[in-house]
């Protein structure tokens, strides 16, 4: 444990992206009030832990990871989306000192001054912290949470429950970040919300103002405004509401990446109504051809859920002739599992875990297929690779239809000195079901 003059933090951020701008933020105060960010729970002199209370194997990991940190340091803080369920945790881990639900930053930096008290001589006007804040993404890529909360009932969901309704961030605010994040090498946006679409609703879509001029809080003038700053922009969490065609044709002119993650979650109009979902599928399919028509190099990622109460083998096989009709390029899924809380736990017609399972397993077998005829269609092509690592087996990267973490990689041979944050052109030369391998130019 440290006894130097200087506080150390541990910090544990679990979850998604928007959890780990969380952890961002709260980084980035502790830093500036002198706190050092240490990598090991030995170094801590107070360990933060981000958690996740989304479904219950992510709630099963953060309590875990809660109890690692207690073992190793003894001292824990422990905040995020399933710090709503503060007995939940305590039963478990009664020793932590302090529990916050997610957003709470100024809780979260109470609790830690409360542990550790910072340094009386710090001044942050001359101690340096960046000025785009603490990131834990690599230097070259970085989210950007453009709102919070959600004002949708999806049965399968508690996130309005945890994070609220929906509160959009000053689209001034936004772009100031991005401009400062861009200054500091940042080469992605990664534009995240729990409903990007639907970025201003509740502000009314107010203007405000950015390098003097006027910009409304809305999704097409913040895009049409962060192509302006010469990085790779890519929307995340995107509902197609009518509103998302009037960006198609900003991709369709290079101006942001061609690639939309949306969570279509299920195909079956008898599901989707189940699931509440705030979009039905019964003009998706004529829209993304029209998308495609306009822009041919769109990607389309997305999320489904397979097992949700009441799904039968009729509405199953709906999904999969959906998804061969839909030819998405990226896709991932899950079996429906309870959450406590969310009203689809009172649904009928539960289904069976062994059906669960084989229905995840066609699902899969059918998309990978999909994915790598899609893929197929790539080489010989030339792409633009953002470099993520580089190590003794050579490069490896993105181009734009890969988010970081979800989607695949491009495999890069090159006689080139490359490093991490680097744009190479390359033609690709191979392919499966989710990765690329290429060349250089």
């Amino acid at each position: 444990m440290s006894t130097a003059a200087t506080p150390k933090v541990g910090f544990v951020s679990l979850g998604c992206p928007k959890a780990l701008v969380d952890s961002e933020r709260i980084l980035t105060q502790l830093r500036m009030e002198g706190y050092e960010v240490v990598a090991t729970y030995q170094d801590a002199d107070v360990v933060v832990v981000n958690t996740c209370g989304f479904i219950d194997t992510a709630k099963a990991e953060s309590l875990e990871v809660i109890g690692e940190a207690i073992a190793e340091n003894g001292k824990v803080i422990v905040t995020g989306c399933m710090g709503v369920e503060e007995s939940a945790i305590r039963n478990v881990h009664p020793s932590v000192l302090a529990v916050t639900g997610p957003q709470q930053y100024e809780q979260v930096v109470n609790a830690v001054h409360d542990a550790v008290p910072p340094k009386l001589d710090h001044n942050p006007l001359i101690d340096l912290v960046p000025p785009q804040g603490i990131k834990l993404t690599p230097r070259h890529y970085a989210y950007l949470k453009i709102s919070e909360g959600c004002n949708h009932s999806c049965s399968f969901c508690i996130i309005p429950s945890m994070r609220g309704k929906l509160v959009s961030r000053p689209v001034g605010d936004v772009l100031g970040e991005a401009e400062r994040l861009v200054k500091a090498g940042v080469k992605e946006l990664l534009v995240i919300s729990q409903d990007t679409s639907a970025y201003g609703v509740d502000v009314k879509y107010k203007t405000d103002f950015w390098n003097g001029q006027p910009v409304k809080t809305r999704m097409l003038e913040l895009c049409e405004a962060l192509s302006t700053l010469g990085v790779w922009v890519r929307l995340h969490y995107v509902y197609p509401y009518p509103n998302v065609d009037d960006v198609i044709p900003l991709m369709a002119a290079g101006k942001i990446l061609p690639y939309l993650d949306i969570p279509f979650q299920h195909a079956s109009p008898k599901i989707l109504k189940a699931m509440k979902r705030p979009a039905f599928e019964d003009k998706t399919l004529a829209r993304i051809k029209k998308w495609r028509e306009q822009c041919p190099e769109l990607i389309i990622r997305s999320t489904f859920i397979v097992g949700f109460p009441g799904e039968t083998e009729e509405d199953f096989q709906y999904l999969l002739d959906w998804l061969t009709e839909a030819q998405l390029d990226r896709v991932g899924c899950f079996q429906y599992s309870r959450v406590e809380g969310a009203p689809a736990n009172l649904l009928d017609s539960h289904v069976p875990d062994e059906v669960k399972q084989d229905r995840w397993d066609r699902f899969m077998a059918h998309q990978q297929a999909i994915s790598a005829a899609r893929l197929q269609l790539k080489v010989g092509k030339e792409i633009e690779v953002l470099i993520d690592e580089v190590d003794e087996q050579g490069a490896v990267g993105r181009c734009f239809f890969d988010a970081p973490e979800i989607d695949g990689n491009v495999y890069v041979d090159s006689d080139q000195d490359l490093k991490p944050g680097d744009k190479v052109w390359c033609r690709v030369t191979d392919a499966d079901e989710y990765d690329l391998w290429a060349e250089t130019l």
